[in-house]
């Protein structure tokens, strides 16, 4: 079921990419959330995409996410890749909290997980990256 909040900046949460267009993200995957709560403007989220696979070559937009304990399964790697160069505004339809199974009366279990303030100091860093302000980079 797609989220129906807000998350705070820094949750960790599944994009479903169903729908765009390669070179684009095509594929569920993990995302940070990156923008906080705006008034006025429901149902839209700025997020970056993770990925498992090391950016060749590693750029300034990219940062090494160490992630303990690991995210449930299929995303269980113990680093992630933030890709600040591709930045999305996305629906909350298409934002998911992290699924970790049952519990033993049937009801399922999220992994509500945020990331610290240092790493989400570096990610903004990188998004400053990638965007081509690194100038402002100074300022965090």
């Amino acid at each position: 079921m797609a989220i129906q909040f807000h998350p705070e900046q820094g949750t960790i949460l599944i994009c479903d990419f169903k729908g765009f267009v390669p070179p684009e993200m095509v594929k569920r995957r993990p995302v940070i959330v990156i923008s906080p709560r705006l008034r006025h403007r429901g149902k839209l989220c700025a997020i970056v995409p993770l990925s498992t696979t090391p950016p060749a070559p590693i750029a300034p937009y990219n940062y090494k996410l160490h992630i303990d304990p690991v995210l449930p399964s299929p995303y269980d790697a113990k680093f992630h890749w933030v890709k600040a160069d591709m930045i999305y505004t996305v629906s909350f339809d298409r934002l998911f909290l992290l699924f970790d199974g049952k519990d033993a009366c049937g009801k399922r279990i999220y992994d509500n997980r945020i990331i610290d303030k240092d790493d989400l100091i570096k990610i903004q860093q990188c998004l400053l990256h990638g965007l081509g302000l690194t100038s402002l980079t100074d300022f965090l």
